[in-house]
C-alpha cells in the first residue's frame, strides 16, 4: 500500500511538472507574438507620422500644388541642373560627408526664369534638408525618396510660376 502512495506522488509530480512547461512555452509564444505585433505597429506608425504633417502643411499653404512627386517617366519635363552639393551629415562625430549632384524636374519650361532667380534660395533649401539627414536616413532606397519629397515639397513652397515634378540624383556618395 505505501508502495502505491509513492508511485502515485511520482506520477502526479511528473503530471504537474509537463503542465509548469507547457504554461511557460505558451506564455513566451504569446510574449513574442505580442512584442512582434507592438513593433510592428510601432515602427509603421512613425512613417506615416512623419509624411502626415508634410501633407497637411502643403495643402494649407498653397491649394495649386499637389505635393506628390511625379513618377510619369514616360514624359519627363524640362530639367533644371544644379551644380554639387556637398555637405556634412548629421552625425555625432561628424566624420561624415554627401556629395550630391542633381537634376530638377520642371513643370513647364517657363518655370525656368524664375528658378535662375530664386537659384541661392533654391541652393539653401537643398543644403538644409541634405544637412539635417542622418546616414542612417539616407541610406536605404525609402530614405532616398523620403528626402526627394521632402526637397520637391520645400522648393514648390517658394515657387509661384509653376513647380517641380521630380528631383534626380546623378551623382550620390557618403563618406
Amino acid at each position: 500500500m505505501a508502495e502505491e502512495t509513492v508511485e502515485e506522488e511520482i506520477v502526479e509530480k511528473k503530471s504537474g511538472g509537463n503542465m509548469v512547461l507547457i504554461l511557460i512555452v505558451v506564455l513566451l509564444v504569446v510574449l513574442l507574438v505580442g512584442g512582434g505585433l507592438a513593433a510592428f505597429f510601432l515602427l509603421g506608425s512613425d512613417d506615416e507620422a512623419m509624411s502626415q504633417p508634410q501633407q497637411t502643411t502643403q495643402t494649407t499653404t498653397t491649394k495649386r500644388k499637389t505635393g506628390k512627386r511625379s513618377s510619369d517617366y514616360l514624359t519627363i519635363g524640362p530639367m533644371y541642373p544644379m551644380s554639387q552639393f556637398v555637405v556634412n551629415l548629421l552625425s555625432e562625430g561628424g566624420g561624415k560627408y554627401l556629395k550630391v549632384s542633381l537634376d530638377i524636374e520642371l513643370d513647364k519650361q517657363e518655370l525656368s526664369a524664375e528658378m535662375d532667380m530664386k537659384k541661392s534660395l533654391i541652393r539653401d533649401i537643398i543644403i538644409r534638408a541634405l544637412s539635417s539627414k542622418t546616414f542612417e536616413e539616407i541610406s536605404t532606397m525609402k530614405g532616398k525618396d523620403r528626402l526627394k519629397d521632402e526637397i520637391v515639397n520645400s522648393i514648390n513652397e517658394v515657387l509661384a510660376d509653376g513647380q517641380i515634378k521630380n528631383i534626380f540624383f546623378t551623382d550620390f556618395v557618403v563618406q
